[in-house]
């Protein structure tokens, strides 16, 4: 990393997190990554999460070592919950307790409903939604019993809108929406909040490969006239994280550019 953003991250540092243990799923690259790198900046110690790409989250964890987090790597394919549940144990047992869980992790098989096969259905709900059941239910009765806990769900605009050949994808992030809402009311009167963030078009690797003209279009019927940054999305999960969001529970936030309403 250029000393010149190491530098920016240690000065914006703050204690908004300071003493709280976050894990963030599929946090290698990507939005998953801004998020890791934001709740860190503010103090948080941060398990950086991957299914592959050790290399890409070690330099993470390094990164957010020496800005002054406490930080570590785990590995685990999150589709299959004993894999899952050991992730969430081996966080537990390093950071004697997680207090906020960012379920991030998410693949994409798209491929037109009739020529979907059965694999790339399931593959892509048992990463983008199943995970979710596995992870949250490994974690969070030490949140309960804590009476504090912060519970970010990341879906996607798709999941509101859905999109040509991601039947599976819509799907799946659309699950995530109702998974919170229902999560929350069992959660509120026990300090846990629940909340989910939908994305938009986000600059990342996947959306990179669009081809230029398709991005063009793309960029038309979105009324900000541009993709989002990944550190966009992460300073909604921020805040969700926070203990200033103690009163929002079950909320959808759209981070969007208002091409979803």
């Amino acid at each position: 990393m250029p000393e010149t953003q190491l530098t920016a991250i240690v000065e914006r540092r703050s204690n908004k997190l300071f003493g709280l243990n976050a894990l963030v799923t599929g946090s290698s690259r990507g939005i998953g990554r801004a998020i890791a790198r934001s709740l860190g900046a503010h103090g948080a110690n941060v398990a950086v999460h991957c299914r592959q790409g050790v290399d890409e989250a070690q330099s993470l964890a390094l990164e957010l070592s020496a800005a002054g987090s406490r930080a570590m790597v785990v590995c685990g394919d999150l589709a299959k919950e004993i894999q899952a549940r050991r992730v969430a144990e081996e966080v537990l047992g390093a950071f004697s307790g997680i207090d906020i869980l960012i379920n991030n992790a998410g693949i994409t098989r798209d491929k037109s409903f009739l020529k979907m096969t059965r694999d790339q259905w399931q593959d892509v709900v048992e990463t983008n939604l199943n995970s979710l059941y596995s992870l949250t239910q490994a974690v969070l009765p030490q949140m309960t019993q804590r009476g504090w806990g912060r519970i970010i769900n990341i879906s996607s605009v798709v999941g509101q809108m859905g999109a040509f050949g991601q039947t599976n994808y819509a799907a799946a992030k659309a699950g995530i929406i109702g998974f919170t809402k229902a999560l929350a009311r069992e959660t509120a009167a026990r300090g846990v909040t629940v909340n989910a963030v939908a994305p938009g078009y986000i600059e990342t690797a996947m959306t990179a490969a669009i081809p230029p003209d398709v991005k063009a279009k793309i960029v038309e019927t979105i009324p900000a006239k541009r993709f989002g940054a990944p550190e966009e999305v992460a300073e909604a999960c921020l805040f969700l994280a926070s203990r200033e969001a103690a009163y929002i529970t079950g909320a959808v936030i759209n981070v969007n550019g208002g091409v979803y309403l």
